[in-house]
């Protein structure tokens, strides 16, 4: 475990109300968010992806936002770089349905390609817009344990200068009783095949995971 410097979080200024303020439940805030409207993305999304797993978890894993199969399914994770994430969970021996797994982004952001919906990039409005779920998120659970899927969660729980190549694999204090450890989105492990380097990349992925098993106490 490094010993690190608290990060500055990044705090989101101006975030719309969300639909039922008094949610405290997960599952109300799973409800509550089915009707959200803080931003234009509800508009073309098949419906809104928000996380699961236990409401006590330890731990919270973090991914950056709903892709074409989360959106259909209205899961996280159930993907290509779903499979990828159970996967890597499987090797380092750590059960998926222990762990709350959810995104930044609750809806799902394409562009047409002919028949295809290819993944676009949330905006900086459109994701201090969804913080407001995330934040409540991590407040309905009280992990412990943060875990980042990607720069995006990284930048959003470690602020907007952490650099995530550079810190990636270490716990980093981001509240009382609270570490974070960042590493790369499955997707990007799934992208090193292009380069013809994905063992090594998905061995660093592995190995940033199993810090998992032996977190700050």
């Amino acid at each position: 475990m490094a010993s690190q410097q608290m990060p500055s979080r990044r705090k989101p200024s101006g975030s719309a109300a969300a639909v039922d303020t008094k949610a405290t439940s997960i599952a109300g805030l799973r409800r509550a968010a089915r009707t959200c409207r803080a931003c234009p993305l509800w508009k073309n999304a098949t419906q809104t992806v928000f996380g699961e797993g236990p409401e006590r978890a330890k731990f919270i894993l973090i991914g950056e936002q709903a892709g074409d199969r989360e959106d259909r399914e209205g899961l996280p994770f159930v993907g290509p770089a779903g499979r990828l994430l159970d996967e890597a969970l499987t090797e380092i021996d750590v059960s998926r349905d222990s762990l709350y797994i959810t995104n930044v982004i609750k809806h799902f952001k394409f562009e047409l390609r002919g028949k295809r919906r290819l993944h676009k990039r949330a905006n900086a409005a459109e994701i201090n817009a969804c913080m407001q779920w995330l934040d409540r998120e991590i407040a309905s659970i009280a992990p412990h344990y943060v875990v980042c899927l990607g720069a995006l969660a990284a930048r959003v729980m470690l602020g907007s200068s952490f650099g995530l190549l550079e810190g990636r694999g270490s716990w980093w204090p981001i509240a009382k009783d609270r570490w974070c450890l960042a590493t790369v989105h499955p997707s990007f492990v799934l992208r090193s095949k292009i380069g013809g380097n994905y063992d090594a990349v998905y061995r660093e992925f592995v190995a940033d995971l199993a810090k998992m098993k032996r977190p700050p106490r």
